[in-house]
């Protein structure tokens, strides 16, 4: 960095003009828009081809959602079913104060279903 700004032999201060600056910064700003250009092209490109591996990704997304929605109206189910078997336990063992929570959790679960 010192060599740059020490003076030529001539006494000529080192650098160059502002012509010639000024040609280099055009001339950078042209090669940035360019390759703003060819990224912008290049997206352009890979986008297109996705299309069909889309459409593919969005029908399994859809077939994953329905086997998860499936699932949880069987977990559903199987809570309401072990509900009803605690209630039947609590009744068969002839005690009433454990019934009481069981229903409420048994009113619960067919409220949400």
């Amino acid at each position: 960095m010192r060599a740059l700004r020490q003076p030529s032999a001539d006494g000529a201060l080192p650098g160059i003009t502002q012509a010639a600056a000024q040609a280099l910064f055009d001339d950078e700003v042209a090669l940035r828009q360019r390759a703003n250009g060819l990224y912008l092209q290049t997206a352009v490109l890979a986008a297109s081809g996705l299309g069909p591996q889309q459409q593919q990704l969005l029908d399994v997304t859809a077939r994953a959602q329905h086997k998860i929605d499936r699932i949880d109206r069987l977990k559903d189910l199987v809570d309401l079913a072990g509900e009803l078997l605690t209630v039947g336990a609590a009744v068969a063992t002839g005690k009433p104060e454990q019934v009481l929570k069981p229903l409420e959790k048994l009113k619960q679960h067919i409220e949400a279903l």
